[in-house]
């Protein structure tokens, strides 16, 4: 994730750059950042991940969408750009700056990166539970086996589970699908991938 050149954008003027087929720009406070740089690991992962859920989830009127599809983010405006996303049931879209923006996402999963790790796990992780729609956050890693998935109890508190071996096998309840983490990881060099900051795991809720 870097920022644009320009100091400062108005809300209009990054509208025109998403419009423009600029990337996958995230806005925030009149900064523009660019989130679509990233290594041959998580392009792999990424992959792995939309082949393994689009198979799944078809034949039973699921969607999985890419990260090329924006996500409205009500605490964090005006939308988002999560690497993968899905539901099920009918995907509801609103058009924000004359980009369709998908509003119900059950399933948000974010490939960690060292630059956006810590955002990921704590400021993102709170915007996007605006969403009401949002049921399970799916972080994984790139640099070693480990999958760490936040499912939404009927408490309003989330439960937190890790994944390290690759025989491990993840359930996405929301959806209904399971994925192994040595297919999450198919083609995926660890001694080459970069390194994320040590993680503290702490207890989330509302």
């Amino acid at each position: 994730m870097t920022a644009l050149e320009k100091s400062k954008y108005t809300l209009e003027e990054y509208f025109e750059l998403i419009k423009k087929g600029e990337g996958r720009l995230e806005y925030w406070d009149g900064e523009v950042f660019d989130m679509s740089g990233a290594s041959k690991e998580h392009y792999a992962i990424e992959g792995n991940l939309f082949l393994m859920l689009g198979l799944q989830l078809r034949a039973r009127g699921c969607q999985a969408f890419s990260p090329t599809t924006p996500v409205k983010v009500p605490a964090y405006p005006p939308y988002r750009y999560p690497d993968l996303s899905a539901l099920c049931g009918k995907a509801v879209f609103e058009k924000i700056g004359g980009i369709d923006a998908l509003t119900n996402p059950s399933v948000i999963i974010e490939i960690l990166s060292p630059s956006t790790e810590a955002f990921d796990r704590g400021d993102k992780f709170s915007y996007y539970q605006s969403i009401p729609s949002f049921r399970e956050y799916v972080l994984i890693a790139q640099h070693r086996p480990h999958v760490a998935l936040l499912l939404k109890q009927d408490d309003g508190s989330w439960r937190y589970n890790e994944y390290n071996d690759l025989a491990d096998e993840v359930r996405l309840s929301s959806i209904d699908c399971r994925v192994r983490l040595v297919e999450i990881y198919e083609g995926v060099n660890f001694e080459q991938a970069p390194k994320e900051e040590p993680f503290q795991p702490r207890s989330f809720g509302n």
